[in-house]
């Protein structure tokens, strides 16, 4: 099974809109058993005496806005509250993915580093550098799930194309093995220092 932990700093927007857009991405390619996905805070300020907060109401107009937590696509986005990441966290999953550069600095200093290089930044997936910006401050949702989807969608392509999880998605894989439509070769020249990589063809969010 593959372990996926999105951070945010208070864990009802942006690492939550990421946790089930990532969600329904491997719903719909028939993935959902091969995976196991959640989110964290890294302060306590939507936590209160042990009980965390519920999914930000914009945030989660803009996941129904998608069609993600509708109720024929809920994914557990009603019962979804905010956790605090804690240190044993580390050994638990396989990709730590933090939204912006204090939330790394934070789960650095919680882990006491990263010795098995599993702490990203989400934008990392994306294929830039930069923070996903708040929308507790800025309002801008509909960034904030471009952002968190172009990651999502890109962390998917690379674990499709990471050898360490081809067995692991096959066992899992509706038919036994992984579909044409959702792994293709990657048609290059040969000058393109991308040739024989593969690339996703899965829908988008």
């Amino acid at each position: 099974m593959i372990k996926i932990l999105f951070v945010c700093h208070g864990n009802i927007c942006r690492s939550t809109m990421a946790e089930f857009i990532m969600k329904d991405i491997v719903n719909k390619q028939g993935l959902a058993e091969a995976f196991h996905i959640e989110s964290s805070a890294t302060h306590t300020d939507e936590i209160w005496n042990g009980v965390g907060s519920p999914v930000y109401p914009p945030a989660r107009a803009k996941l129904r806005e998608h069609g993600i937590g509708t109720d024929d696509n809920e994914l557990g986005v009603s019962q979804k509250r905010a956790r605090l990441t804690s240190r044993t966290d580390y050994d638990k999953f396989d990709f730590i993915i933090g939204m912006d550069s204090a939330n790394i600095r934070n789960l650095n200093s919680l882990f006491g580093g990263d010795p098995d290089k599993k702490v990203y930044k989400m934008l990392e997936f994306a294929g830039r550098e930069g923070d996903v910006a708040d929308p507790w401050y800025t309002g801008n949702f509909d960034a904030t799930w471009r952002d968190c989807s172009e990651g999502c969608h890109g962390l998917f392509r690379q674990i499709l194309t990471d050898p360490r999880f081809v067995e692991v998605l096959t066992g899992f894989a509706d038919d036994g093995e992984l579909s044409d439509s959702m792994i293709s070769d990657y048609t290059a020249t040969d000058s393109d220092p991308r040739n024989n990589l593969k690339y996703d063809d899965f829908p988008r969010g």
